[in-house]
């Protein structure tokens, strides 16, 4: 597969960074260069390779949930600036 401005561009868009339209000239081979090792991995056979989950053999690697002391909704919304009868109110901050 090989990238072109376009999609340069659309991952760009995708990953919210900002790319001037010089350095999209020297982002192309680096990106191509990239796949084209990816591709290269696709090749190796890995039938007899388990997948991995962990990267130790422990079968429980988290601790057990333990509930422990507990606070109502009223005191948990006491020091909130705003608030209704059981949510915190916040600003929109996601954009698009």
């Amino acid at each position: 597969m090989n990238l072109d401005a376009k999609t340069i561009h659309k991952i760009a868009d995708l990953a919210r960074i900002h790319i001037d339209e010089k350095e999209v000239d020297t982002l192309i081979p680096e990106m191509n260069k990239i796949l084209s090792f990816m591709e290269k991995l696709n090749e190796l056979d890995t039938n007899d390779v388990k997948p991995l989950v962990y990267m130790n053999e422990a079968t429980n690697v988290w601790r057990e949930d333990i509930v422990k002391q507990e606070i109502s909704t009223s005191d948990g919304l006491k020091n909130a600036a705003k608030y209704t009868d059981a949510f915190f109110m916040v600003p929109k901050i996601i954009e698009k």
